[in-house]
């Protein structure tokens, strides 16, 4: 679809029909943030409808951690985590190892989403290695996303992304998205092979919000459990209340030996990464012999500050107020998800938790013309919204009010209407 169709833009965004290339225009240069609320130098407001990349569950400059963040910062700062510790992240993996789902007892600190995902794949092969078991091997799911590092990037969808690195990445055994009365795609036997199983569960967020069925993955996990394969759960975007419950993970009987955290653990506010595992993990790793060590470790773990940030963004999302908000966002979404069913110009209208989804009728990858178009259309609307080529979807942090959640839902019906007049 040409973009003059979609967009009626200033001169800051040019289409070029000669070379059908459309230049966006320059970043944005925002200088505050209040709740859903970004605001530019001059003056602008934008809703982050996709809560600066999943990270900002309770809202842009919250007075309370801004005030435990700055009164952190004048006590301790920072101090190396390898022969020191402090209270902050000894009260954060206390608190964590309450909530988390299963039986984890230990927690890793890191400082991303892709390397908590790195962690795990490391923690989980050298789990077998340090009993002199030859189980190498990783399964993973079609179409997943874990980061951008080499270890994450190996287990994630391979894409114009991962392409220049491809001759460096490990091998995974890649299965299908779980779905309900289908078998376990491999044979049992041959499960003593693997290390490790990692999974996005119940959605998988870079690959396009593509959701699926909880039941449906428990039956895979119990199968990987029988046969001894590690589970690793990757909730970095789907942890902290997106999916409705405190972790994805809460909705399975079979819970995870690893599970990955970050964008929501902080509120949206510091880079912080947690690998938890259960303690059969952990002791595979005491040992008298130090080539049976851990090696791994990070400049800025367990930073104090970034610790702060995450206890007193625990406190804020437990509150009855923010429970009340995430329940309200869940069913706004699925009133608008049911008024979206009247255009034909979208498909595959889906909702779990605070993450509503929906393609435009459309062939698209993440690098066509058509998702400049879309975020282009939003943005002149007042709405931030990054899609995932032709899929749009509307994740915000759960401060939003119902005012601004219509102006989002209203930008998309807006966009129906155009599409259909175009059709």
């Amino acid at each position: 679809m040409p973009a003059q169709s979609l967009v009626e833009r200033d001169a800051k965004v040019i289409w070029h029909p000669d070379t059908q290339m459309l230049t966006e225009p320059a970043p944005i240069p925002v200088v505050r943030g209040e709740g859903a609320l970004l605001i530019d130098e001059q003056g602008q407001t934008y809703i982050d409808a996709n809560a600066s990349w999943w990270v900002n569950t309770i809202g842009h400059g919250h007075p309370l951690v801004a005030e435990k963040i700055a009164a952190q910062a004048r006590q301790l700062e920072h101090c190396i985590f390898a022969c020191l510790t402090h209270e902050p992240a000894v009260q954060l993996a206390e608190r964590l190892l309450q909530v988390l789902p299963g039986t984890c007892s230990r927690i890793f600190y890191s400082d991303d989403g892709s390397t908590s995902v790195e962690v795990a794949l490391k923690m989980a092969i050298q789990y077998w290695h340090n009993q002199g078991i030859p189980r190498t091997k990783i399964l993973a799911l079609e179409g997943g996303y874990h980061g951008d590092t080499f270890g994450s990037m190996s287990v994630g969808a391979k894409s114009v992304f991962t392409a220049p690195f491809e001759p460096y990445l490990f091998e995974v055994t890649y299965l299908p998205l779980p779905e309900a009365e289908k078998p376990f795609p491999l044979d049992e036997a041959s499960l003593q092979q693997y290390a490790a199983f990692i999974f996005e569960p119940l959605i998988q967020g870079a690959g396009g919000m593509r959701m699926y069925d909880a039941a449906a993955l428990d039956a895979w996990l119990q199968t990987c459990r029988k046969h001894d394969v590690l589970l690793i759960a990757d909730e970095v975007m789907t942890g902290f209340y997106r999916t409705g419950k405190m972790f994805a993970c809460d909705y399975l009987q079979c819970k995870p030996d690893i599970i990955c955290l970050s964008k929501g653990l902080t509120g949206g506010t510091l880079p912080l990464g947690v690998t938890a595992c259960t303690e059969k993990i952990y002791e595979a790793f005491l040992s008298r012999d130090k080539r049976k060590t851990f090696f791994h470790g990070h400049s800025y773990t367990a930073n104090p500050i970034a610790c702060v940030a995450a206890l007193t963004s625990l406190d804020i999302l437990q509150t009855t107020s923010t429970q009340h908000q995430i329940r309200r966002i869940m069913t706004r979404h699925q009133e608008f998800l049911q008024k979206l069913q009247a255009y034909s110009c979208f498909r595959n209208a889906r909702c779990l938790g605070t993450i509503a989804a929906f393609e435009v009728l459309s062939e698209s990858n993440y690098t066509s013309p058509l998702r400049d178009e879309l975020y282009l259309f939003y943005l002149e609307r007042g709405v931030l919204m990054r899609p995932l080529g032709n899929t749009l979807y509307i994740m915000p942090p759960y401060c939003i009010t119902d005012a601004q959640l219509q102006r989002v839902y209203e930008a998309t019906y807006a966009l129906g209407d155009k599409l259909l007049q175009k059709a």
